[in-house]
């Protein structure tokens, strides 16, 4: 089963960073992603660029509207994605559980619902 690993950080934290630290969090992320990819757990990962340059987009009634930036105000914003493979949820929380940006924020575990065409 696939589960997308959402990665959440404040990322006025992560700026904050020596670079020296946030080389060696890169690295981790580097590594951990080629163990996923030798346990047969990794699909695709990526981080974000930061919240700023996002866009929000809505339809309502057939008007499109835009809201550049953070959509929300909060103290910890999307910062990347891990889709992996695991066997069940308890499997996906494990491997969700080691990495290295946890430590830094938190990862959402949500599997990813299958839409058939009947």
């Amino acid at each position: 089963m696939k589960y997308l690993c959402l990665v959440y950080q404040d990322e006025s934290t992560l700026d904050a960073l020596p670079a020296s630290e946030y080389d060696t969090i890169v690295e981790e992320v580097l590594e951990y992603r080629e163990e996923l990819r030798q346990s047969g757990h990794y699909i695709a990962s990526s981080p974000l660029q930061s919240v700023q340059t996002a866009a929000t987009i809505r339809v309502r009634k057939g008007r499109m509207f835009i809201t550049h930036g953070p959509f929300a105000e909060t103290k910890e914003q999307l910062g990347g994605f891990y889709l992996i493979e695991a066997r069940d949820l308890n499997d996906a929380i494990r491997v969700a559980s080691k990495m290295p940006p946890a430590r830094l924020g938190c990862i959402e575990v949500r599997p990813v619902k299958e839409l058939s065409a009947t």
